[in-house]
């Protein structure tokens, strides 16, 4: 009986671990990538250590580029679902393919894709959104942030509108490049971002 009792015991605390850990996978550019900056001083490294404060037993993977793509990204994606099979995916891309003028039309295609795939293999996922500074013209600013309104509305996905608010723009917050947030701003970034990952989880 008490081995009985013990072989149960086992098996639901197996079950309770596997209900509660998880793999986090942050799938982004030079932002996620800490640019500029030690790894450990980066937001995705303050977010695990804020899932460890409070008890989150997830995993989290930072898979970021810096320089890279929301087409670099989709390629990138089936090897990373296959290799972690994330609980969530953080997609923190487009940065880059604003800077270079590339069509908002291939940033939707690309990021819908990417979300397609992620759900396919069992995954939520978060979008954060990315704007661009204003001398890139009305117009084209305007129609790059719909991207990430019109995925979030299309796919309901949930939407951290503008990652780098109160830090895009801030000269403290900015490194000399003008782009790149410094090692100050970290806590900002997880603060946007933490109240759509938590309830994800």
């Amino acid at each position: 009986m008490r081995v009985w009792l013990l072989s149960v015991g086992l098996a639901l605390l197996c079950m309770a671990q596997g209900a509660t850990a998880g793999t986090v996978l942050i799938v982004g550019d030079s932002i996620s990538a800490a640019f500029g900056l030690d790894t450990r001083q980066g937001w995705v490294a303050l977010l695990e250590q804020r899932l460890k404060a409070q008890g989150i037993t997830a995993k989290v993977v930072n898979a970021s580029i810096s320089g890279d793509t929301s087409a670099g990204g989709q390629a990138r994606l089936p090897a990373l679902l296959a290799a972690h099979k994330p609980e969530l995916v953080v997609l923190e891309l487009g940065g880059n393919d604003g800077l270079r003028g590339q069509l908002p039309a291939q940033l939707q295609q690309n990021l819908a894709s990417m979300i397609d795939s992620s759900r396919q293999a069992g995954a939520k996922v978060l979008l954060l959104g990315m704007r661009l500074p204003p001398n890139y013209g009305k117009r084209y600013t305007d129609a790059f942030a719909k991207v990430y309104a019109d995925l979030a509305s299309e796919k309901q996905v949930p939407l951290v509108p503008f990652f780098l608010e109160g830090v895009g723009g801030v000269p403290e917050l900015t490194q000399a490049d003008g782009i790149h947030p410094t090692q100050g701003a970290q806590a900002r970034l997880l603060e946007n971002a933490w109240p759509a990952i938590k309830p994800l989880l």
